[in-house]
């Protein structure tokens, strides 16, 4: 568990494979325990599970600081660690204490004081309003819990330790989804609090997960040192840490805006469509979440590979990484496909629900086909340092083609244009970011030939 990897030596097919699978066995646990989270509130009633969809696209926005930062510090000290700059590495994994602090308190005056003002921009409607304040009240006091763990996370995977940063998950990911029943409904000598209790499992284990990450970055087996000298604030660090990070959270947070703007468009269907988009969106992040694992196992390969100039090596991982998501995606896809009716009866038994569901999953399966390809290369650009390059490419995705194209299909074909509308943009996106990685990769074939030369 303990065990580092040499990202510069070891065989790359097995290199990525230990990189990726505990990155994504933590990433299944967070997306089943998305899932487990929607069950039990599906089982409490629809609009439970509706006031869950609206407030998800904030939790996103808390987990686009979190992980946009937590890329920007891996990215950054992977590349250290291959340069050879230690000291440089053990300062940008200090920066993440204070950050965590810094966003967390910012997150929480927020809520407190603009809480319904937030809701009705995400898509609250008075029917479910009381349910989405009760939730978003008591789930922002995890926010600087979650960001630290986020951060640390990704530091973890930098110096080649991801066991321990899929422990750190799994930790989170099981606390919450044992605490949900006995919070939800009351079990044994625990309270019936409802969608409280959701969202006092999610503090509670958000809170275990970072003492966890305090406690695996000051090991004797890590490179990292938590001196107070490297935990306070330092300018230049932060700055190079964003570099790559902001884009990163620029990205994740146009995925809440797409999520509010579906959640807009979804409301004049009524609450069984938002409902559906929840359901939707956390079975296909079974698959999704297995790919994010291998681009983050990719990405500290490409980072230490291009900082010791190992350019054949950043290819050949590239290459390894691609192939092995895109057998995946098409597999699992085939497998959704075939048993959609049978996973969203898993989730209810309302004839209403099940008839909205079962043909948009059907529908939004399609994506990790293409999504595969498209997360490699964007890890490999954020690997490499080019987060500007990723945050366009996908800001041009989201925002250029996938909005106003879920506004034209919803309104031209129902609830059946709004689920077409991001398969659609995947597939065209696909092409437009293939050229651009064909492009870095033919850079790194010339070096190659040049230091041969």
């Amino acid at each position: 568990m303990h065990k580092r990897l040499d990202l510069g030596k070891e065989a790359i097919f097995p290199l990525i494979i230990k990189m990726s699978w505990p990155s994504i066995i933590a990433m299944m646990a967070m997306s089943l325990y998305n899932l487990i989270d929607a069950f039990w509130l599906a089982r409490l009633n629809s609009q439970a599970l509706a006031a869950l969809t609206v407030c998800f696209p904030i939790q996103l926005i808390f987990a686009a600081i979190g992980i946009g930062t937590g890329v920007g510090a891996g990215s950054y000290s992977a590349r250290m660690f291959g340069a050879g700059k230690h000291i440089i590495a053990k300062q940008t994994a200090g920066q993440i204490f204070s950050l965590s602090l810094f966003f967390g308190l910012i997150i929480i005056l927020s809520v407190l004081f603009f809480h319904d003002n937030i809701l009705v921009y995400f898509g609250a409607t008075p029917e479910i309003m009381p349910l989405c304040r009760d939730y978003l009240m008591i789930i922002v006091f995890s926010s600087p819990f979650l960001f630290f763990s986020m951060m640390s996370n990704h530091l973890l995977r930098a110096e080649g330790r991801p066991f321990l940063s899929m422990s750190v998950v799994l930790i989170s990911s099981l606390a919450s989804a044992i605490l949900d029943p006995f919070l939800i409904f009351g079990l044994g000598p625990f309270p019936q609090m409802g969608i409280k209790g959701a969202a006092l499992a999610a503090v509670i284990a958000q809170f275990t997960a970072s003492l966890f990450s305090a406690h695996f970055m000051q090991l004797r087996s890590s490179q990292y040192e938590l001196k107070w000298h490297y935990l306070l604030p330092d300018i230049a660090t932060i700055k190079s840490i964003y570099s790559t990070g902001f884009p990163s959270i620029v990205i994740n947070l146009v995925i809440s805006l797409v999520l509010v703007i579906y959640n807009h468009i979804l409301a004049h269907f009524g609450s069984l469509a938002i409902a559906t988009l929840g359901i939707c969106f956390r079975v296909n992040g079974l698959v999704t979440m297995v790919l994010f694992g291998i681009g983050f196992g990719l990405m500290p390969i490409v980072g230490y590979s291009s900082g010791a100039k190992l350019y054949r090596r950043l290819r050949e991982s590239v290459f390894v990484a691609l192939k092995v998501s895109i057998s995946i995606a098409l597999v699992s896809s085939l497998l959704l496909e075939i048993f959609a009716e049978t996973i969203i009866n898993l989730f209810s038994n309302d004839p209403a629900l099940r008839a909205i569901a079962v043909p948009a999953l059907r529908i939004f399966v399609v994506i990790p086909i293409f999504m595969a390809p498209t997360l490699m290369f964007i890890n490999m650009f954020m690997g490499l340092g080019k987060g500007t390059l990723a945050m366009f490419l996908l800001f041009f995705r989201d925002c250029i083609l996938l909005i106003p194209l879920l506004i034209v299909l919803s309104s031209s074909f129902g609830l059946l244009g709004a689920w077409l509308a991001l398969p659609v943009v995947n597939v065209f996106v696909f092409f437009i970011i293939l050229i651009f990685a064909r492009k870095e990769l033919r850079r790194f074939a010339v070096d190659v030939h040049e230091s041969r030369v």
